[in-house]
Order: C-alpha cells, then structure tokens, then sequence
C-alpha cells in the first residue's frame, strides 16, 4: 500500500512500520508523437503530423498528470533527477513543460543541482521554444536521431529527415547546450555496417556529450515485427550485429567517450545520473500512462492507452491514493539487482551483495560463473581493484563482479539466464 495523503513533515512508513526512503528522481511520460515509428511499442498517442500541444486531448492529459503527482507520497529529499520520456515530449510548449515542473516543485521539491533531462526529435523546435525550454529548467536533452541515412530513416518511419537533424543540433548549439545527447539504432532493416560506422562518424561529428546505442528488437505488436523476423533478411545477420556492436565501442571509445552502460557512452561527467537510478536499483517516481514506479519495494506499472490510464486514476483518487500491489521479493530483488547491476561498466559491489542477500550468495556467483570467466565474457576484482584470475579460492577476496566490454555485454543475456537458472529454487 502506498499511502500519499502525508504532509511535506510527515516521516513515510513502509509495512513494517519502519521510515522508508522516498525517490529523489522522477519519470513523466509525454505519450504524444506525430507519427508511430515502426520500431515501436511504447504507449503512445498519435497526434498527427500537425500536432497542436494546445489541443483537447494534450491538455487533458497533462491535467491527469498534475492529479497523479499531487496523490504521491511526499515528505522526502528534493529531486535530484527529473526525466520527460515520451513519446516526443517536445511537441509540448515551454509554459507546460514548466507548469509540471513546478507541480513537482511543489510536491516534493526540486534539487538545486538536479538533472533534467527532455526527449526530442527533429523539427519539433525552433530557437524561441528552445529558449523557453532552458528558461523553464530544462539542462540535458536527448535528441532521438536513430539514423543519418535518409533511406533508413524513411525505412523505419521517422517524421524527420537528416537536414532537419542537422538544423536542430546547429539550434541546440547556438543555445548554449552542455548537457546533449544522441539515440542512434543498430540492426536496422538493410542496414550495412558502413552505413552504422556512417551514423556514428556521423554523431561525432557533431559533438554530443552522451551517446546511446541501442539494437534493434522487434515487438510483435509493431510494424516491423509483423514485417520481419529475428534472424532474416532484410535485417542483418546476428554476426553482423554483434559486430555493430564492437564498432559502437571501438569508435566511441577511441573518440574518448566511457561506455558506461551497456548501450551508453558519455565523456566525462556527463553520464545521465537518472538512468543510473534504474541500474543501481534505486527507487523512483513514475507518473503518466505506461510509466513504473518502484516505491517501497513496490513495483507497478500504469495502464498504456489514455482510456485505461484516466480510470485508474480515478479510482487511485477514490482511494486516496493507495495502491495495492505485491512487496518485491527478496529473492526479486537479488535477480533484478544482478540484471541491472550488471549493464553497468563498474558492475557489482559483491560486498554488498553479500551483506545483503548472503555471502552464500556470492559463492554461488563465483561457482557458476567459472566458464565465463575463462572464456574472458565476466570479471573478478578483489577489494583493490585487481583482477582475480579463474583459480582463486578465496571467495572472501571478491570485492566486484562485472561483463567485460564488449564480449561479456554481447553475451550478457546468456549469462543471466545461467545465473538466474543457478539462483532460482
């Protein structure tokens, strides 16, 4: 149950009676696209290619969203992150990117020193409505490009074209941007590997601080997967996109770049401090149709279409904002800790681990994951940092545990499922 009728001095008490920890970080999903991209399954609305952010429909949902954050449990540390995913968030004005911000301001408070972070694509801003983004708070924008070639952007469905990518960047540089970001996809239909090395040449070429890679997948419920299968032409072969993937990470780190994340890359200081708060498995706020929260080792995502979305928060207004829903188990959150610890470059501190799930644990880890280590797919390191070869004895040395980069991320989801296998009764 998550009780949210608390005042801003009210201590948040978890089951057990005991003070829980309140997320310092927030997701706000911005459901609204001109178009659907043929890539994706995400809970979306399309609006058209003539999207009017003052339109019925918008202003009704970003009512909904300001109801939604009023009914959270409050009484925590300010925001330390704020993240508007979407969808295409930019289709939205500056006057109501900056009403939700300060609905959340007065909610639980915004940091000083916060990140928040803005999805866009391009041609959905000009100069003036830039402006008014950093004016009302904005400091770190995703820009979603996906690809630089002309055919494969109209191959996946994308409203913008490569000149309009190239103006938005010139307008985000004239503003004065320092905190931008780059999505690019691998595994495209037709895509070669030239084109991937043409895209990421691409990319820095126009200096980005933070850069995301991701694979394509295909989703049943999309275009592309009604059109296409795993594994056949027109997409690339598995070989041919495992070794996308070692270009991303040879050309981006060359470049100076830290592949910090399993399809992240940042220069220094610039890696997105939200996004970690998932991967270190901290908890968070999720507001909007489709978003998951994780409060009070509670894990809950809202319904995806509008309809479903408003009913639920009808009945989470009639219930004065409690939410029902299962207590992550221990052993849940020992496997989500190790899925998502493990996309991590620094991977996982394993004396915490052991603190916390039982150093029995941590030898079983050890035990089933020799092969790999051999196979040089995961690394050891003691508690100085020094790698701990396949022969070691003394489990009581390991201090981390992490996949190496970039064969161990390649094969990250065989590793999970063998440590899963091992870890499940």
């Amino acid at each position: 149950m998550l009780p949210t009728s608390l005042t801003e001095n009210q201590p948040f008490q978890g089951q057990s009676g005991q003070a829980v920890t309140l997320p310092q970080s927030a997701y706000l999903h911005i459901p609204f696209c001109r178009r659907r991209c043929y890539y994706c399954d995400f809970p979306i609305s399309v609006l058209g290619m003539g999207a009017n952010p003052d339109s019925l429909p918008v202003e009704e949902y970003l009512e909904a969203l300001t109801q939604e954050i009023s009914l959270a449990p409050a009484g925590g540390q300010p925001l330390q992150t704020v993240f508007f995913g979407g969808g295409t968030p930019s289709l939205l004005s500056p006057a109501q990117l900056n009403a939700l911000l300060e609905c959340l301001d007065s909610r639980f408070g915004l940091a000083a020193a916060a990140e928040i972070s803005l999805e866009i694509d391009p041609g959905t801003f000009d100069g003036p409505k830039l402006q008014g983004y950093l004016q009302a708070g904005i400091n770190r924008f995703s820009l979603g490009i996906q690809a630089f070639q002309e055919e494969l952007l109209q191959l996946c469905g994308r409203s913008h074209n490569r000149q309009e990518i190239l103006i938005s960047v010139e307008l985000l540089h004239q503003a004065g941007v320092s905190n931008l970001s780059f999505d690019l996809i691998s595994g495209l239909p037709h895509q070669s590997e030239e084109q991937w090395v043409q895209s990421l040449q691409g990319a820095l070429a126009l200096a980005p601080q933070h850069l995301s890679c991701y694979d394509l997948v295909l989703e049943p419920i999309t275009a592309f997967g009604r059109l296409y299968q795993t594994g056949k032409q027109p997409l690339p072969a598995d070989e041919t996109t495992a070794q996308m993937y070692r270009l991303a990470q040879q050309h981006l780190s060359d470049a100076g770049y830290e592949h910090y994340e399993i399809s992240n890359y940042a220069q220094s200081g610039y890696q997105c401090r939200h996004n970690q708060v998932y991967w270190q498995n901290q908890p968070y706020y999720g507001f909007g149709m489709g978003a998951a929260s994780y409060v009070n080792g509670q894990r809950f995502t809202r319904p995806r279409n509008r309809r479903e979305y408003y009913l639920w928060l009808a009945q989470l207004r009639d219930n004065q904002g409690k939410i029902n829903c299962p207590v992550t188990s221990l052993h849940d959150e020992l496997l989500e800790t190790l899925m998502l610890g493990l996309r991590q470059s620094r991977g996982i501190d394993l004396l915490f681990l052991g603190d916390k799930f039982g150093h029995e644990t941590v030898a079983c880890l050890w035990r089933c994951l020799q092969s790999y280590l051999q196979q040089g797919w995961v690394e050891f390191s003691d508690r100085q940092g020094h790698p701990v070869p396949a022969s070691a004895i003394a489990i009581s040395r390991l201090a981390r545990l992490r996949l190496s980069d970039p064969e161990g991320f390649l094969f990250s989801n065989q590793i999970l499922t063998a440590l899963f296998e091992q870890l499940t009764p």
